[in-house]
């Protein structure tokens, strides 16, 4: 009897372990590759890791001519010549085809040295972008929705704008920010970002943490929302569905594993 209780012991913390690093980004596989697991949960490649099947301009119908480069199984914003400080001045970002509600996201990502990117969900192409100094409506930027930050926080000079480090990685860009204690790898190497969206419930996940979590449309929401560069924007981060979308800030930064499983409604 003993025997028998301590192989389930084993199994379930083998259980516990391998759903630990599920979460984390390692699944041990070749990189863009589902496991059976993975299909058995509902998981499905955003990206394929190989064409631009299911992604598009934000500004136009088809996948950017320049600006986006796909090389060994890696798909990488070039750099432009912005220093990352403009938005979607070379290829502009890309989203996905198809517009999402309740799901749950995950992507390896990889900064450069003073790399400034992100991860938008909620995206609406159509609405304007904000100007970065007078935070009003502009015909230049990057589409609207709310990010899940990608910045080099130790060597680009957002991480000290906005309020309180909400402009630092893991954050909602200007909305809330990561803790200070997020764990965070170095320039060049591969984090793990997670994102969990279900009815109002929003989570961004750095690296298997938790950095923020929040309530579209709650008053706590609105309150920053106020207090943001999207205040004029009617009905940030509420409408019921949006795009995906990985952006061009100027700056090189590189994705893969990037996979997503739709959830039911709350």
């Amino acid at each position: 009897m003993k025997t028998q209780h301590l192989f389930f012991l084993t199994l379930a913390l083998t259980t516990v372990f391998a759903t630990s690093s599920q979460a984390e980004g390692d699944s041990g596989g070749a990189p863009n590759t589902l496991t059976t697991a993975e299909k058995a949960d509902g998981w499905k490649l955003l990206w394929d890791g190989k064409t631009s099947a299911g992604w598009r301009s934000a500004k136009a119908d088809e996948f950017p001519k320049a600006g986006w480069t796909i090389h060994d199984s890696v798909l990488t914003v070039d750099a432009g010549w912005t220093n990352g400080e403009a938005e979607a001045q070379s290829g502009g970002d890309i989203i996905t085809r198809k517009r999402y509600a309740n799901f749950e996201l995950v992507a390896d990502f990889k900064c450069s040295y003073g790399c400034n990117s992100g991860i938008k969900i909620f995206v609406e192409p159509d609405i304007s972008p904000i100007d970065k100094v007078t935070g009003k409506p502009t015909g230049k930027g990057s589409a609207i929705g709310m990010e899940f930050q990608i910045l080099d926080d130790a060597h680009h000079p957002d991480a000290k704008r906005g309020r309180d480090g909400d402009r630092t990685l893991g954050s909602l860009y200007d909305l809330i920010p990561a803790p200070k204690d997020k764990k965070v790898l170095p320039v060049g190497e591969w984090n793990h970002a997670r994102i969990l969206s279900q009815g109002k419930h929003v989570e961004f996940w750095l690296n298997g943490e938790k950095t923020v979590a929040f309530e579209r449309g709650s008053p706590e929401f609105r309150d920053a929302e106020a207090k943001s560069k999207f205040k004029d924007i009617p009905g940030f981060g509420e409408w019921a569905e949006g795009h995906i979308l990985l952006q061009e800030h100027g700056s090189e930064a590189s994705f893969r594993n990037v996979k997503i499983r739709e959830l039911p409604v709350n």
